[in-house]
């Protein structure tokens, strides 16, 4: 039988991670209206993925004998000013879902429920991939906005070109 504080911590998990997949799929939307369908696939496919966690979640109190209990998702964000801010905004949520899992870790050490802990190894694993892929396109997506800047100041110079 899982630990009721374990448990109760693993379905606050499952509404972080159907909320990350809805965040994701509003990311998606979002990037389809920019006319960025690359960036929407990328986050149509992570918002899939959340989805995934979040049964692993469902399946693991199943299988403990425990009892699934579903929360309210709340709305997420529609709207970015940048494709950059949106991908700030996508690292910084998986930063929370680490210290989300690593929460839910401690809980599992100060109850001794071993399999929790087993569990739970393979999202912490999962979130050091997830920060570094949304912090790498961050990275590149400054790269592209220097580069963009750059293109703008070559674009006004070209402009005063007069005609010989």
């Amino acid at each position: 039988m899982i630990n009721e504080k374990v448990q109760n911590a693993i379905n606050e998990q499952i509404k972080n991670e159907l909320f990350s997949a809805y965040l994701y799929l509003s990311m998606s939307a979002y990037f389809e209206e920019k006319n960025l369908p690359g960036f929407a696939h990328w986050m149509r496919i992570q918002s899939q993925e959340e989805v995934e966690h979040a049964m692993k979640f469902f399946d693991f109190i199943n299988d403990r004998g425990g009892k699934v209990t579903l929360f309210a998702i709340e709305q997420p964000k529609t709207a970015w000013k940048s494709a950059l801010e949106a991908m700030k905004d996508a690292y910084a949520h998986e930063q929370l879902v680490t210290s989300m899992i690593n929460n839910i870790y401690e809980i599992a050490l100060t109850e001794k429920d071993y399999p929790a802990q087993v569990m739970l190894h393979w999202f912490i694993d999962e979130q050091v991939e997830e920060e570094k892929n949304a912090s790498e396109i961050v990275e590149q997506l400054k790269l592209i906005e220097e580069r963009g800047s750059a293109m703008l100041m070559l674009d006004r110079q070209l402009a005063q070109r007069e005609e010989d």
